[in-house]
């Protein structure tokens, strides 16, 4: 009996020892919920629950514990972007459909790529605090990489299979596993196609419900699909699966909702919504995603007006938002007829007059909705042309509050209520007993300024402790692109975030131009201002471990000609030391 209970006390200990709890002290907690900051408490987690919360003074805390000082920090529940396509990189070449750019980088090149860059994708959700997505429209193929990323430590994944469409773009067609459209043109067709997702084990089905015509004649199209749409939708919630539905108009929208549709993942974009369509969605517990900036980042890039920031040029992949400049040099090639096409059309005056006009129906709407009571979700839609993965998600949650929404809206917006979508309020989406802890400690009061989700000192995810400096893990050519990203900006912080503090610059073999960071701000700073059209062109690119020996092509130096040069860059602990310089 001795021996057995002396197990029974090893286990314990063992038990309490591999499993020791997390403390998180003197930390204000942002209570969503009740809106209201809490001041001076101890939230207490082992393995991925929240097991206490009290305040500070009240709580004693055990030998073998974790200790995090959360003094002068604000901790928020981990965050939701509602609306993202891994099938898409953000880049430049991730939609032939809007803009047909195969001939420089093949659709095979750039579906693979995102493949290969899943898991770094939800590495940068996970780095800015971002703990879940929800993929509104993936293929076969990235419903099986999903579940080989279901790891504790990177954000859950909420995915659909492809979006079964009254459309779908030629391009996309015939593609097997990677095709993201299912065209369905019956109710019958609907049926089956929810029934071929099944297998693949989606967390719900999305239907692309597109319709074309003049406004006249909107509604009677909508009509002639809304069969298809209902016998999806009740396939669907027969198989326990919830359905969103992208439904940019008032009308599409309204027949979704009415035949049982439960996520709009849009906002209603082609008029100001009646009393009755807020009532509507009310009292369905519909759920609304605004989606307010991607329209506006396709129209940037396509007339070369994208302005990232530093926080985005740093934090975003590199190739991905690095491509984006290739707009610039693409009008060199067989290609530039579009390009041009594209640049003079959306730098046209009455161009500015319809997208204001768009976005103004857009943001009275989501203050409309939002003010009659209907769950508003933060979602980016990130992956399309200009959107990128993770670090667009703080753009769109100032674009919700310019709308007129609160801070507390938006912050409501991002963390409790996509926990709603799923039904999983009552485990996620704030700080609470019992809920997974799912947290960001913040280093400022996201309250009073919402920029400060950008200022994250950790996150937890599932109770493990993720330290944000370390998620990413940058190859030498990351470091590169993403000099090279804001060198084509003229952003002298995002250029020299790569180096470290005593660079050194040669021309080859071994004349030094210059020495440390201060000396290369210096001069690359009247550079930039100097020359506002200075373009580099990667023409080629080789890596040899730590070297990175780039072609280059500079435009914007010289009027008359571009500057051909080759760069070799040396890096060394996470940051590039040596530059050496091959006229």
């Amino acid at each position: 009996m001795k021996k057995k209970f002396s197990i029974v006390l090893l286990l314990c200990f063992i038990i309490t020892n591999f499993y020791s709890q997390t403390y998180i002290c003197n930390v204000t907690i942002v209570d969503v919920i009740n809106q209201k900051l809490i001041p001076n408490q101890t939230v207490v987690f082992m393995k991925d629950k929240i097991s206490e919360i009290k305040p500070s003074k009240k709580i004693k805390i055990p030998s073998n514990s974790k200790i995090i000082n959360g003094e002068g920090k604000f901790l928020l529940p981990g965050m939701t972007d509602s609306h993202v396509h891994f099938f898409q990189s953000g880049g430049l070449y991730t939609r032939p459909d809007a803009v047909d750019l195969r001939s420089q980088v093949s659709y095979e090149k750039e579906i693979s790529w995102v493949h290969q860059n899943m898991e770094d994708f939800l590495n940068r959700y996970l780095k800015l605090g971002i703990t879940s997505v929800i993929d509104v429209g993936a293929t076969y193929n990235f419903l099986s990489q999903k579940n080989s990323l279901q790891k504790t430590n990177l954000p859950t994944v909420y995915m659909t299979g492809p979006l079964l469409t009254t459309y779908e773009p030629e391009v996309f067609k015939n593609r097997g596993k990677d095709e993201p459209f299912k065209l369905v043109l019956t109710a019958e067709d609907a049926k089956k196609m929810v029934q071929e997702q099944l297998p693949y084990k989606p967390d719900f089905i999305k239907i692309w419900y597109i319709v074309s015509g003049d406004k006249k004649d909107l509604e009677a199209n909508a009509r002639k699909y809304e069969a298809v749409v209902k016998s999806a939708i009740d396939e669907a919630h027969k198989n326990n699966l919830k359905v969103a539905i992208h439904a940019t108009e008032r009308i599409t929208a309204q027949i979704a909702v009415e035949n049982g549709a439960d996520f709009l993942v849009h906002n209603i974009e082609d008029e100001i919504v009646p009393d009755s369509f807020v009532k509507l969605l009310k009292s369905k517990n519909v759920i609304l995603n605004p989606t307010l900036t991607v329209a506006g980042n396709y129209y940037k890039t396509y007339g070369q007006k994208n302005n990232y920031n530093t926080f985005e040029l740093n934090n975003s992949n590199p190739e991905a938002i690095g491509s984006i400049e290739d707009m610039k040099h693409l009008s060199a090639t067989s290609d530039s007829a579009i390009v041009k096409i594209l640049k003079t059309r959306f730098n046209l005056p009455q161009m500015d007059v319809y997208i204001a006009k768009k976005d103004s129906i857009q943001t009275i709407n989501l203050k409309k909705l939002s003010d009659g009571g209907v769950t508003i979700a933060a979602g980016t839609d990130a992956g399309n042309i200009g959107t990128q993965h993770a670090t667009s998600f703080i753009s769109e949650l100032n674009a919700m509050k310019k709308s007129g929404m609160s801070n507390w809206q938006v912050l409501q917006s991002a963390t409790i209520n996509p926990a709603k979508i799923f039904n999983k309020e009552n485990t996620l989406g704030s700080i609470s007993t019992g809920k997974v802890a799912d947290l960001v400690l913040l280093n400022s009061n996201p309250v009073e300024n919402l920029e400060n989700l950008t200022k994250v000192s950790l996150v937890f995810k599932n109770g493990e402790t993720i330290n944000v400096e370390k998620t990413i893990k940058e190859t030498p050519e990351m470091l590169v692109q993403k000099q090279v990203n804001g060198y084509n900006a003229r952003n002298i912080d995002a250029f020299l975030e790569p180096y470290s503090e005593d660079a050194e610059l040669y021309t080859f073999p071994n004349k030094l131009i210059s020495k440390g960071k201060d000396a290369m701000r210096t001069s690359y700073t009247e550079m930039f201002k100097r020359l506002p059209e200075l373009h580099c062109e990667i023409k080629n690119r080789i890596v040899n471990d730590n070297f990175v020996i780039d072609q280059e092509s500079v435009s914007g130096m010289r009027k008359d000609k571009k500057v051909e040069a080759t760069a070799i860059y040396e890096i060394k602990d996470g940051k590039i030391i040596k530059v050496y310089f091959l006229p």
